[in-house]
């Protein structure tokens, strides 16, 4: 099953990588995926997809396509287009340190260290976290961290393992620790976002940006968790990381509805209207998977995460996947960008793609992604 499903997404890839030239693909509308010039910050998962294409197959079509991409983003690096926010380490990790781990290109890992360093000026000394959005000072943003950033803390980590500068892993632990300390609540569910004094630090408030109410569930921020702390754990061996991205991954799993793919909150109310997260379910397929590179074979935990993967990926490839369509442009149908903003509800989105070729490829043949070497 996964071997097929691999094989479509990598044959309607070959299309796409015609179909959209030099531009990146975001969120569809009526199923044609909005392109843009390397501006957004979701552009390197078209990247990690072209990589994971080649890595597959050794087809240099996949490889020269995806070294166009590093080209683009080195260009974007210089430029400073879109680069203020936080979601640093999802553009170059799946780009210019991919090809460094496939190809050990020179220029792709001075590109990577040199995207650590933006990342790095969104350190906030007084508050001791990584502010996710917006310019230092802002009224509305400047305390804020969101739970995606566990994501983009491997590339610090990777900075820190190729100069061997401490300031890179310090500030990503400290990071990792707030964020585990506020956003991750007593039942192991989790906020989106969490505010803190800008001066001193001090605990504000929980709250989301795009979840159903400040205190619900929003699928996607609990599945970046389950991801994120299992690659803190496997960059610090720290076991509170590992312990943390379990209980996240059986609070998810334990909350699969019928068909095993997640609405887009936890708390929604549930109805036939009521929108799915597709990508949520592949993030947490791929999130689980890497928690089970760390556990013995007789952890208590295993199984039900053996069986959680299997039941999530299973239901993606069966009731969501595009299967048997040739003309589809995404992988996954009924993927959410922001069902609370109204931005692409109900649509492909790329991230969910490239999240479900991780998985699947990690399922089929054991590949890790570009988290880490």
């Amino acid at each position: 099953m996964w071997k097929q499903a691999i094989e479509d997404a990598l044959q309607k890839t070959k299309v796409n990588i015609e179909r959209f030239g030099d531009q990146f693909p975001h969120v569809s509308e009526n199923d044609i995926y909005h392109l843009n010039p390397n501006t957004d910050w979701t552009d390197g998962f078209w990247s990690g997809i072209l990589w994971l294409g080649y890595q597959y197959t050794g087809d240099k079509v996949f490889q020269e396509a995806a070294q166009r991409t590093v080209a683009s983003f080195k260009q974007r690096l210089e430029n400073n287009v879109g680069l203020g926010h936080h979601d640093i380490g999802f553009l170059y990790s799946l780009s210019s340190k991919a090809q460094w781990i496939l190809e050990k290109d020179e220029n792709a890992k001075q590109l990577t260290l040199q995207a650590a360093d933006v990342l790095m000026k969104r350190w906030r000394p007084k508050g001791q976290y990584i502010q996710a959005w917006g310019p230092e000072g802002d009224e509305k943003n400047g305390g804020r961290i969101i739970i995606d950033c566990l994501l983009n803390l491997p590339l610090l980590y990777w900075a820190y393992e190729q100069t061997g500068d401490s300031k890179y892993k310090d500030v990503a632990v400290i990071h990792a620790d707030l964020s585990r300390r506020y956003l991750v609540r007593g039942d192991d569910s989790s906020y989106h976002t969490f505010y803190f004094d800008q001066e001193t630090g001090e605990p504000l408030h929980g709250g989301t940006h795009q979840g159903y109410s400040d205190g619900s569930t929003w699928t996607r921020g609990q599945a970046w968790g389950i991801y994120g702390f299992a690659l803190s754990y496997h960059y610090t061996k720290n076991p509170l990381y590992l312990e943390t991205a379990k209980r996240l991954a059986r609070y998810f799993f334990e909350r699969l509805p019928e068909d095993d793919v997640v609405y887009w909150d936890f708390n929604a109310p549930v109805n036939d209207e009521t929108k799915r997260d597709s990508s949520a379910s592949a993030i947490a397929s791929a999130g689980a998977l890497e928690i089970l590179e760390h556990l013995s074979g007789d952890d208590p935990d295993r199984a039900f995460l053996e069986n959680g993967v299997q039941r999530s990926m299973a239901g993606l490839v069966k009731s969501y996947a595009t299967i048997g369509k040739p003309d589809a442009q995404g992988f996954l149908e009924r993927g959410s960008y922001s069902v609370r903003g109204g931005a692409a509800p109900d649509d492909y989105v790329i991230w969910g793609d490239y999240y479900y070729l991780e998985a699947l490829l990690r399922l089929e043949k054991g590949f890790k992604g570009y988290w880490y070497e």
